[in-house]
């Protein structure tokens, strides 16, 4: 169950800023501008989501 929240949280984390920049494109007219930001953000965000992870696992590993 555990992974399945950790999978929808990665899926949110790099589908969220790409649809805002997808939309903001649209309603400003100012593509692929406005996206491309939303797929940089993803990654960063998703980069920042790996080493929290990472780091969560890695302390379990150590209590065991």
């Amino acid at each position: 169950m555990a992974y399945l929240g950790l999978g929808a949280e990665i899926a949110a984390s790099l589908l969220v800023p790409i649809l805002i920049g997808y939309y903001l494109d649209e309603y400003f007219g100012t593509s692929p501008f406005i996206l491309m930001a939303g797929v940089l953000g993803a990654m960063i965000g998703f980069g920042f989501m790996i080493v929290r992870i990472t780091k969560k696992l890695d302390s379990e590993d150590k209590r065991e």
